[in-house]
């Protein structure tokens, strides 16, 4: 004889796995209410480079927000980041610069004051068009949703560059930019 499946139409259905542990509203709006409520740009610093480089405001990891992860895009002079993909979707607010993504082999051109929107599983890649001049972008993704729902997937296809794009040699981050009128 097979084995009877968990699912029967006679009893609830359960589309999700449980919570279990000491979690209770209480301690997590406790735990909430003591956490930072305005991050301090000037107090992080860029990471990665030489070609793109990121500032990240809320991960999921800090526990800071259920559903968001925020963070600041810096791409140099003729920069590019690496071509990956993932299952959560992700919005890029172009600051200043011109640039493009290529999605899933498909160009899209971006300036200052534009929204590119990465769609769930696109294999994308964002460039800086730029040979002169750096480019921003604030990127908002639901990254910690997307994680409590197990839907973990994400792939690397091509690595960041490692060497700096040609013609920005020395090129540094703007840590400290004080200048938030960012042109269009």
């Amino acid at each position: 004889m097979g084995k009877e499946s968990h699912y029967n139409s006679k009893r609830d259905r359960v589309f999700l796995r449980a919570i279990a542990g000491p979690y209770n509203l209480k301690d997590e709006l406790d735990r909430l209410r003591a956490m930072p409520r305005v991050i301090k740009g000037k107090e992080l610093l860029f990471n990665d480079g030489p070609q793109s480089y990121s500032k990240h405001f809320v991960e999921p990891e800090d526990g800071l927000t259920q559903t968001l992860h925020i963070h600041l895009e810096e791409y140099a002079p003729g920069g590019r980041t690496q071509k990956h993909g993932h299952v959560n979707e992700a919005a890029f607010y172009i600051l200043d610069g011109v640039g493009y993504e290529i999605h899933d082999g498909i160009r899209y051109d971006w300036k200052a004051g534009d929204v590119a929107i990465v769609h769930n599983n696109c294999v994308h890649q964002h460039f800086n068009a730029d040979p002169e001049k750096p480019a921003r972008a604030l990127v908002m993704k639901p990254k910690p949703m997307m994680m409590f729902m197990n839907l973990l997937f994400q792939k690397q296809v091509i690595p960041r560059p490692t060497e700096p794009a040609p013609g920005a040699e020395g090129f540094e981050p703007r840590h400290f930019d004080e200048n938030y009128n960012h042109p269009d």
